[in-house]
């Protein structure tokens, strides 16, 4: 099966590439930073004593350092995969190990919050460069990455105003042979567009199954029973992670607030429309919507197929 990543690299881009946090993204970095050759030695680091046994046990990295000031030390590229809101104390755990040079970057989904965190800790003599990459599904730990999950994915890149113009492209590179589509955007604009492609569709699937949970008792649990495609999607991403998007609702409150007050205000004249049998505006509405989804398809970032449970495309 051709698996989107091509031949591993000549030369490694990086001499020691250092991964905190091994869950789904960790763990998938660590898989294809192994096939693709991206860096001459790959350690990786986890505050779970049971994860970093896994990870060992998996085989996913060259070294599995106890603690995470051990794993930076050395390294030329640093990628914190912790939740966003562990990235403050991991921060500052690991810089007084960090070497001179080191791009220090993360996979949070909330940017403006990570570079602040961040970046009131590292020293001055390293290259912060946040960084998002749009990909997951619902699964999470060691064992639930795959050397796949960015092919044809975007990562965003939303380093400060002063970020060193090389190791941008550095990281940049990095993240294109690892199979993604890159973007450089402002930590604003990313939470901005983020809260409404990604933030709010998890907050509104985490109510309707939240709805449907209180429902359960009064239908017989035949919202379960007889649960049609549309809330079988929602379940599925209802299921993610819960620590990673607390920290997300929490870390990207004004964005996430701004994009909730006009769904709210779009959902209301919805409501209206059906109230007053306006059939011409539903039909307006569900047209328009309709081919949000097909240029979704088009770009390449989903399939038609009517896949609810994500199949993966390799087990590397």
């Amino acid at each position: 099966m051709v698996d989107g990543l091509g031949a591993p690299l000549a030369a490694p881009l990086f001499d020691r590439l250092a991964l905190i946090g091994i869950g789904l993204i960790g763990s998938s970095l660590a898989r294809v930073a192994k096939r693709k050759h991206l860096a001459r030695t790959v350690v990786i680091s986890d505050a779970s004593t049971e994860v970093r046994a896994k990870a060992a046990e998996l085989g996913l990295a060259d070294e599995v350092a106890a603690t995470a000031g051990e794993a930076v030390t050395g390294a030329d590229l640093v990628i914190l995969c912790v939740p966003v809101g562990a990235m403050d104390s991991v921060a500052q755990d690991i810089a007084p190990h960090l070497s001179v040079g080191a791009i220090v970057s993360d996979v949070g989904s909330v940017k403006s919050a990570v570079l602040a965190a961040m970046a009131k800790h590292l020293p001055k003599h390293v290259a912060l460069i946040p960084a998002h990459p749009v990909a997951g599904t619902e699964e999470s730990g060691p064992a639930a990455g795959f050397a796949t999950l960015f092919v044809n994915r975007w990562c965003i890149l939303t380093p400060p105003e002063d970020a060193d113009a090389k190791a941008v492209k550095r990281l940049a590179d990095f993240w294109t042979a690892a199979g993604a589509n890159v973007e450089v955007m402002t930590p604003q604009h990313h939470d901005l567009v983020l809260s409404i492609t990604s933030h709010l569709p998890h907050l509104i699937a985490y109510n309707i199954v939240g709805t449907a949970a209180d429902l359960e008792a009064v239908t017989q649990s035949e919202v379960i029973k007889f649960s049609a495609g549309g809330f079988r999607d929602f379940t599925r991403i209802a299921a993610s992670d819960p620590t990673m998007w607390r920290d997300v609702f929490l870390n990207n409150k004004e964005a996430v607030l701004e994009t909730l007050g006009r769904f709210t205000e779009d959902l209301t004249a919805l409501q209206r429309m059906i109230r007053n049998g306006d059939g011409d505006g539903l039909f307006n509405l569900f047209t328009r919507t309709r081919a949000i989804r097909r240029g979704i398809i088009q770009e390449g970032q989903e399939i038609a197929a009517p896949d609810f449970g994500r199949h993966r495309d390799d087990e590397g």
